[in-house]
């Protein structure tokens, strides 16, 4: 059976396997906190909005800062990760960023939510690139992959923050609800931050697809692919509940059945992922992957009707779950840190600007018609992965 990581025995390694498996503990706390992070900001935008008397088109603006917030330090991030480590990175932006989600609700007008949300996303963009190459270095350490658990973790957090959002939120204040998360999980965060194992010097993670300072066709590749998988992610997310309520007219709660779904079966992809990862190896699992979404937006879009279109939202969650982590780990695998960076923000390039693009082709021709982008979308990573994989694999993937 194909291994998901190359087998390197003379691999110099960063820590005993012992400590990379308490660093793999205390990172996957760190990605439940990051995903609780965003669930809890979630939970509390229309809290925000009344709060400070905006309109939709207003708060629309001020969400768009933390995506470009995000855009602007994560490149930045994998020069600060060469210099002191993933770890170093890891631990201080954790916290920061933590503390940051404080922040917009202490703020009196849009102008100022605008630049507190910016302070959040970049500091939540360059922690993400910080803890995906600490989980590659615990992967490379263990020589077994991880990153998809770690992805799910993530996952994970953002139901728990859901869930509690769903018991405080307009029974508490929202500061006093964003303060407990905050506070705790700042502590948290200090707890593991102390466990995170240091990364291979560069001179030992040897590879001659290092990248420099500018973006090599293997950076674009992957950069491109981890775009895609994250606008058919983020047209999932922000546009299931909107179908099941504008195209199959379901009311209410009912209308978020499709984005229950989708999440469920991408948490639960991402659990098992590592698992599938080791038996089939990580060409395959995106390349499947992918080809598992398209059919289940094609079961979407072909079928409308709540219970097929229930089960292709859940195909799409399942198909999607692996792609990603699969990408961030390649990257840091062949690239290192700053490969991470590069790849990293390219995505979320796709992540950002892919649900507004599918607003404004709906507004033009249908919800229906805008979300087979993300059908395309997938289509496109099952027929470009294999390339990127036959660049990838002289140096840092199996056969």
């Amino acid at each position: 059976m194909p291994s998901a990581l190359p087998n390197q025995p003379g691999l110099p390694l960063s820590a005993t396997p012992g400590q990379a498996e308490r660093a793999r503990h205390s990172i996957s706390l760190i990605f439940l906190l990051n995903g609780l992070l965003f669930a809890t900001w979630a939970v509390n935008i229309p809290g925000v909005r009344d709060h400070l008397h905006l309109s939709a088109a207003q708060i629309g603006l001020a969400l768009l800062a933390v995506g470009i917030g995000s855009l602007l330090t994560m490149p930045l991030t994998g020069h600060w990760i060469a210099r002191w480590g993933s770890d170093r990175v890891t631990r201080l932006l954790v916290v920061l960023t933590l503390l940051s989600l404080a922040l917009p609700f202490l703020m009196l007008d849009l102008s100022t939510l605008i630049a507190a949300l910016a302070l959040l996303g970049a500091l939540n963009g360059s922690l993400d690139v910080a803890m995906n190459a600490q989980g590659v270095t615990v992967e490379k350490t263990l020589r077994r992959p991880v990153m998809s658990r770690l992805h799910a973790y993530f996952s994970l957090g953002g139901v728990v923050g859901a869930l509690l959002g769903t018991l405080l939120v307009g029974r508490v204040a929202m500061l006093t609800h964003v303060s407990a998360v905050v506070g705790i999980g700042a502590l948290l965060a200090l707890w593991a931050g102390r466990a995170l194992i240091p990364d291979l010097a560069a001179s030992e993670a040897s590879g001659p697809q290092e990248t420099t300072g500018r973006l090599n066709p293997l950076v674009l590749l992957l950069g491109l692919l981890c775009a895609l998988g994250m606008l058919s992610e983020g047209a999932n997310y922000d546009w299931a509940s909107l179908y099941f309520r504008d195209v199959l007219h379901l009311p209410g709660g009912p209308a978020g059945i499709g984005y229950a779904a989708f999440v469920a079966a991408m948490t639960t992809g991402r659990w098992f992922g590592d698992r599938l990862r080791t038996q089939l190896g990580d060409q395959q699992i995106v390349r499947v992957g992918s080809a598992v979404t398209a059919a289940g937006m094609a079961l979407v879009l072909l079928v409308p009707h709540p219970v097929p279109a229930t089960l292709g939202f859940a195909l799409s969650g399942l198909g999607l779950s692996n792609v990603v982590p699969v990408m961030y780990g390649t990257a840091g695998h062949a690239l290192h840190g700053k490969g991470i960076a590069q790849v990293a923000t390219l995505g979320y390039g796709g992540f950002l600007l892919g649900p507004p693009a599918i607003g404004f082709v709906a507004d033009a021709f249908g919800l229906r018609a805008a979300l087979g982008i993300a059908l395309l979308g997938a289509v496109l990573v099952a027929l470009l992965s294999g390339a990127a994989f036959r660049m990838v694999r002289p140096t840092s993937q199996p056969g």
